[in-house]
């Protein structure tokens, strides 16, 4: 009897470390994953890619921040309300984490910007190895949702 009790602690234990682990998870996807309906549409996530030179806007000139991110191929309006990394600058790697509104528009809680200049974020390295480099910015512009 006693050896049954723990035997059930001990999985009930594992099962609430399992579902704890499962809900703090947080995926890394690239801007073309998004595009391509790849993310999820209610969940925290990560993404990845390059701040698009002439695309920060700050509306309203308060707190919030518009700008978009490519990985060369598929671009991805985000949104912030926040004080920004003192590293954050137009065409650098960041991440942002996370989730797309209902039009398509990436709400991030937080950004975070490389290190210094010989920093990239790894997923957003491996993202840009896997599109074709492009100087003159993304092939294709596309709204989530059309």
């Amino acid at each position: 009897m006693l050896i049954g009790l723990m035997v059930l602690g001990a999985g009930l234990a594992t099962a609430f470390a399992l579902k704890s682990f499962n809900e703090n998870l947080m995926y890394f996807f690239s801007t073309t994953d998004v595009v391509e309906g790849k993310a999820p549409k209610d969940t925290l996530f990560r993404l990845g890619g390059m701040v698009i030179k002439g695309s920060v806007e700050r509306p309203n000139d308060g707190m919030t921040v518009r700008f978009k991110l490519t990985d060369f191929s598929k671009e991805v309006t985000v949104e912030y309300t926040g004080i920004l990394p003192d590293l954050f600058r137009e065409g650098q790697g960041i991440v942002a984490h996370g989730k797309l509104n209902a039009q398509g528009v990436f709400i991030a809680e937080e950004v975070l910007a490389k290190h210094d200049e010989n920093y990239m974020p790894p997923e957003v390295k491996d993202s840009l190895k896997k599109q074709p480099s492009s100087v003159e910015g993304p092939k294709s512009s596309a709204t989530i949702g059309e």
